[in-house]
């Protein structure tokens, strides 16, 4: 059972020419502000396939989603009455086979492809930049995702 304020999130990513990650990071529909897909976790859904379900709605992102957690991060949302709710976010990753034209959420946000060093300058929370410098800065991170992204192909 998930703890109040446990939320689950995809990092969808994909290689680009060079064979360097490239994230995709969307808005958020409050601020602006970029973020992954995540949302809470959903009953009866495994936490990986409910990120899944959320790059889908929210990034129109479709791939294969691993079930090893990626990452975590915390950080405070501000819930509509204007109180802080403390979350912990499980990051999953998602190989990008195809990023759908229309999807669900496609009106309340953009979309953008990113280094992760780029992306980790863009988000707002410290532990998911350091989460997205790891991508590039840690060669055993690199690796990691690699192999799991040659196990996808």
């Amino acid at each position: 059972m998930p703890k109040v304020g446990d939320q689950i999130a995809a990092l969808a990513m994909k290689w680009d020419r060079e064979k360097a990650i490239q994230v995709l990071m969307i808005t958020s529909r409050d601020t602006g502000r970029w973020v992954m897909p995540k949302g809470w976790e959903m009953d009866g859904k495994k936490p990986w396939r409910a990120a899944e379900i959320e790059a889908l709605e929210e990034a129109g992102a479709v791939g294969h989603i691993g079930s090893d957690l990626l990452g975590t991060y915390t950080y405070d949302k501000i819930l509509k009455d204007g109180s802080a709710q403390p979350c912990l976010v499980r990051v999953y990753p998602l190989l990008v086979d195809k990023l759908k034209r229309n999807w669900k959420e496609r009106k309340e946000r953009k979309r953008r492809w990113f280094s992760p060093a780029a992306a980790a300058k863009r988000v707002a929370e410290p532990e998911l930049a350091q989460l997205l410098r790891s991508l590039e800065d840690d060669s055993n991170r690199r690796a990691e995702v690699f192999d799991w992204f040659k196990d996808c192909a």
